[in-house]
């Protein structure tokens, strides 16, 4: 159980949040009156208090200084995993990322060098709205049961990234895991190359902690193809036998399926999976790998002892 300290927003995005005492939390934005509230993950970010009281022996902040919406005394948030949910009155929060890359023009980091809400803040979505005043209590509500798993989708293009030809893979990954059961969270489009991608997987697996990430696109011999070099430099554990069995499978369809180099790797506890470029391909070796990935996801989550589930 936590007690809320400080309940902040800023009117105009890129101005320092401040404590408002009490506020709205509006379901599907996040607090009224927020600029940085909307339709996406991060409606509500959070901050425990004891991380703030720790930062201030350094230098004294205002509650709001590090884009936090909630001060809350009592919950070890960091340590919390994404999906936690949390009421408070009549609201419902749903925790959805840990952490994130601090703004170059954050003002404390260039104050002192530091800032604690890469590493300590999360965010989360407004499941359910209510009023929320300081001193309110915040409880740790029961996990949701049987969740449905959680997916992200990223197609890697040069042409798709620049609005010169549309994505046809990436939405038709989306429907297909929506229609296996899978949540699709996110659904991003990136030019080929290295960094871009890493940088997305790392935070889609650390940040958001996805059980499945699904790639499509730059899996060939063409100098741009470096989907399985990003893929492969984020890995923990090497995960072959998912890109053995596609390419396996493509064989008996068409020759060129050797000419894939398309990898399949655990980072954490997501799975991460190449998949190749065209709609057509794409199709078939997806409907060949789900109905395996599901009992691969749950062992590499802890979480075996779900796999009878429905």
């Amino acid at each position: 159980m936590g007690k809320i300290r400080a309940v902040c927003i800023s009117r105009e995005k890129g101005t320092p949040k401040e404590n408002v005492g009490s506020g709205m939390l509006v379901e599907g934005f996040g607090l009224e009156g927020d600029a940085h509230g909307g339709n996406w993950h991060r409606q509500i970010s959070l901050l425990s208090g004891d991380k703030i009281d720790e930062f201030r022996k350094k230098i004294w902040v205002e509650y709001g200084a590090f884009g936090e919406n909630l001060v809350v005394d009592g919950l070890d948030f960091r340590n919390l995993p994404v999906g936690s949910r949390f009421g408070t009155g009549d609201a419902v929060l749903e925790m959805t990322q840990i952490g994130k890359e601090c703004h170059n023009d954050c003002i404390i980091r260039q104050k002192t060098g530091d800032c604690i809400m890469p590493r300590e803040g999360v965010f989360a979505r407004v499941l359910k709205g209510g009023k929320v005043s300081v001193g309110d209590e915040l409880a740790l509500l029961p996990p949701e049961e049987n969740p449905p798993l959680r997916a992200a989708v990223i197609t890697l293009s040069d042409k798709g990234s620049r609005g010169e030809r549309e994505d046809l893979s990436g939405p038709l990954i989306a429907r297909m895991l929506t229609e296996a059961g899978y949540r699709v969270e996110e659904i991003l489009l990136l030019p080929d190359g290295i960094q871009p991608l890493k940088n997305q997987l790392i935070r889609l697996a650390d940040g958001r902690q996805m059980d499945l990430i699904l790639t499509t696109g730059g899996t060939g011999f063409a100098p741009t193809d470096v989907t399985p070099e990003a893929t492969m430099a984020v890995a923990d554990r090497n995960a072959p036998g998912i890109a053995e069995a596609m390419r396996a499978y493509s064989l008996s369809i068409t020759p060129r399926a050797m000419l894939s180099r398309a990898a399949s790797v655990l980072r954490g506890r997501t799975l991460i999976v190449n998949l190749p470029g065209s709609p057509k391909a794409v199709k078939e070796h997806l409907e060949y790998i789900l109905p395996s990935l599901e009992h691969g996801i749950l062992l590499a989550g802890g979480r075996d002892g779900e796999c009878a589930r429905k």
